[in-house]
């Protein structure tokens, strides 16, 4: 990866934590639900156990 595009990579990825910061308590709980959603659709291993390293 070009370090431009690692670039943009990372601030995209404050400008979401910016924006989730941003949200009213009840929105970032309805955020944090729908990610832990999609992390279980795919795959990822329950709490307490080991992730496989990549």
């Amino acid at each position: 990866m070009d370090s431009g595009k690692e670039r943009s990579d990372e601030v995209e990825g404050l400008r979401l934590i910016r924006a989730f910061l941003l949200l009213p308590p009840d929105k970032r709980a309805e955020v944090i639900a729908f990610v832990e959603e999609l992390a279980r659709a795919h795959g990822r291993p329950e709490e307490g156990t080991q992730a496989s390293p990549r």
